[in-house]
């Protein structure tokens, strides 16, 4: 991650069923990639592979921002997500997108390991595959705001409430991702970084610039004649243009030094 943003609640004037069409596009495009079936992790002692089981479910996904919001927001995020897509072809990636499947991942595990019976679960197991799943979880999700660029917050009353002196949220999954955000490795992309070395250089220019302007040189340039517009005018006026830059130079030379005449005049 490299910049993180608290977006508040905004509303979209117009195309805002063909924005959550757009970002739903991405949202669905991942949701394609996750729920196998356990059987397909399973090892040689029976046991399941959990590694696979979180690239499976929970697998990174290309995105340049990561979206944390609360699952009643979800409209307004997709919106959101359409617009980045549409006005700058950035691509989101939705914390639901992998969040939501948690359940699904636990009762898969719980249908397949820990019923009694029909409808009768051991609560002990139920609890140790949940644990097992929002670890995953966490874990995948921790990989994707670390992956992605930038982060942003859908804050909202949804996801925000105050309580005494303090914001709160209800959601585990927001309180988790905000606080890692605030402590993740800070990942400047290349181009960032390729300016920063571009400005620093320009800057170490002009301080040697301004530190090479302490010394001052008196310059004496009553030798030299001074130029105006009327006398380039007359000099253009003057010219012709056949002659050629010598006797353009030559030209100069008359309007602006004319030789004197030591001749002795005649009075008559």
């Amino acid at each position: 991650m490299f910049k993180g943003y608290k977006l508040g609640a905004i509303s979209f004037r117009w195309n805002y069923k063909d924005l959550i069409a757009l970002g739903s596009e991405q949202f669905d495009s991942y949701g394609k990639k996750v729920k196998s079936s356990l059987d397909s992790f399973l090892l040689v002692d029976g046991s399941l592979d959990a590694s696979k089981i979180i690239d499976t479910w929970f697998p990174g996904i290309d995105a340049h921002v990561f979206i944390s919001h609360s699952h009643q927001d979800n409209d307004d995020v997709l919106a959101l997500a359409g617009w980045l897509k549409k006005h700058f072809g950035i691509n989101s990636f939705i914390d639901s997108c992998i969040w939501g499947y948690g359940k699904d991942l636990i009762k898969q595990l719980d249908d397949k390991y820990n019923e009694i019976e029909p409808n009768l679960y051991s609560y002990p197991e139920v609890i140790n595959s949940a644990t097992h799943v929002s670890m995953m979880l966490s874990s995948a999700l921790n990989v994707m705001i670390d992956k992605t660029e930038c982060l942003i917050f859908y804050r909202t009353p949804n996801s925000i409430q105050p309580f005494g002196s303090n914001n709160t949220t209800h959601s585990p999954w927001i309180y988790s991702e905000i606080a890692f955000s605030s402590t993740v490795r800070l990942n400047k992309p290349p181009r960032v970084q390729l300016l920063e070395e571009k400005t620093k250089m320009l800057h170490e220019q002009k301080d040697h610039l301004e530190k090479a302007q302490v010394l001052r040189y008196t310059v004496n340039d009553k030798h030299l004649k001074k130029l105006d517009v009327e006398t380039l005018q007359n000099w253009r006026l003057s010219h012709v243009k056949t002659s050629g830059p010598l006797k353009a130079l030559d030209t100069l030379y008359e309007l602006t030094f004319p030789l004197k005449d030591d001749r002795p005049r005649i009075l008559g």
